[in-house]
């Protein structure tokens, strides 16, 4: 007796299907099938190639989709690929039988038809992973919508044709049947300075005297100088990841950003020994140790006095020498020297004026005991300058009726910096 076995080929697979599927990403496939890279399907693997003793006893091996079959050698095989009549590869004429039933004897033409999705249309049994749907064709399941899967609560479903697959979420990876985190920092160092791990994900930090770019990984410089004008007492220099002060010639940098003058004098100066050094806001002046011009002689240190009555006639009785430095464009009115008698007689009376150097009016004198005057600034000045400021003080005897004059020669050096 001949054995005849039809064989629906389901020839109209996805990977040959001509009709329009929707694109699939799975890459992953059922048992009996692998997966193409380069037409993107699953593709059925022929055991009966790969597998030379497939059968044993004498069978014949047939290959099939998702498997193959092992039959009798004188087994009537018939196939279709779903748009033409069944041929059977004995060509003498039998009559095959129905697959689903095979009482039922059914003509060539009547053969069971593939459906587009690659899975037989009118079968009584799906393969795992598919069910009949009412028109008796097999369509996938989704077993993550279904809760039909197994996977952990920490692990996220993904669906694939015939099955699924459990994926760990973004941040952490599979060790065994578990996910763990995954530290970023050791793994990829992704970012630029400081890493820190956190769980299923990591952040960024930037080293001192920088800031975070947008993309939340590199990090850009901080440019301190542009914050503020206060940041340096002079000039502001910005440089990767900090800032520098620097301070003008005559000044050094006291700490980190305030300028304090050089005292030139105590440092090194080039006065001659007939000189004495004078040091004022960012810079020195020598002057003549002895400032005293005829008729005068020096009689103590910066003071000149007329020895000769006849020579002194209508001029000072003195002259004392004082030098002074202050800020340029300094705050107006401010007090900055003081004149005083140093020989107080009961019977006296003292005047004070500006004798000279106040043609801008730029100070004024201001009467503060019956001894003693103060020296204002009532304009501010920008430096560098020098001003002489002649300051007198007459003296006038009422019992003796005696009238004298001392002049204070003072020199004003004027800073070129407000510091």
């Amino acid at each position: 007796m001949m054995l005849e076995i039809y064989l629906v080929m389901t020839i109209a697979a996805s990977a040959v299907s001509q009709e329009a599927e929707e694109p699939v990403s799975y890459t992953q496939c059922t048992e009996g099938y692998e997966y193409d890279p380069i037409k993107e399907v699953c593709k059925d693997i022929d055991e009966c190639a790969l597998v030379s003793d497939a059968c044993k006893g004498g069978m014949k091996c047939i290959n099939h989709y998702g498997g193959y079959l092992c039959l009798p050698q004188n087994a009537q095989i018939f196939f279709t690929n779903g748009d033409e009549p069944s041929q059977r590869t004995d060509p003498i004429p039998q009559t095959p039988l129905n697959p689903l039933n095979p009482t039922n004897p059914q003509t060539p033409q009547t053969c069971t038809q593939s459906n587009h999705r690659g899975v037989a249309a009118g079968a009584t049994q799906c393969l795992l992973g598919f069910t009949l749907d009412e028109q008796n064709y097999c369509q996938d399941v989704d077993e993550c919508s279904q809760g039909l899967h197994t996977c952990n609560a920490d692990q996220i479903c993904y669906n694939t044709r015939g099955s699924y697959t459990c994926q760990c979420h973004p941040g952490y990876q599979k060790h065994g049947e578990q996910c763990v985190d995954v530290n970023e920092c050791d793994l990829t160092q992704p970012c630029q300075h400081q890493c820190f791990n956190l769980l299923g994900s990591y952040i960024c930090q930037c080293d001192q005297g920088y800031e975070l770019a947008p993309d939340s990984v590199s990090c850009v410089d901080i440019d301190e100088c542009a914050f503020s004008s206060y940041m340096c007492q002079y000039v502001c220099i910005n440089s990767p990841g900090g800032y520098s002060c620097i301070c003008p010639e005559g000044y050094q940098l006291q700490r980190t950003r305030m300028c304090q003058d050089i005292n030139e004098c105590d440092t090194g100066h080039e006065c001659r020994e007939d000189e004495m050094c004078w040091n004022y806001y960012g810079g020195h002046r020598c002057y003549p140790q002895n400032p005293c011009l005829e008729p005068y002689v020096l009689t103590s240190e910066n003071r000149c006095s007329c020895q000769s009555a006849g020579a002194c006639r209508g001029l000072s009785q003195s002259i004392v020498y004082k030098y002074m430095s202050i800020h340029s464009e300094r705050t107006v009115p401010a007090d900055i020297f003081q004149i005083q008698a140093t020989n107080i007689f009961p019977s006296a009376h003292y005047t004070f004026r500006i004798k000279a150097g106040n043609d801008g009016g730029e100070f004024f004198l201001r009467r503060i005991s019956s001894v003693g005057a103060m020296l204002v600034l009532t304009k501010s000045l920008e430096g560098p300058q020098e001003l002489i400021v002649d300051l007198e003080m007459i003296t006038q005897h009422t019992v003796m009726n005696y009238r004298s004059s001392s002049l204070l020669r003072l020199t004003i050096i004027v800073g070129p910096y407000p510091f």
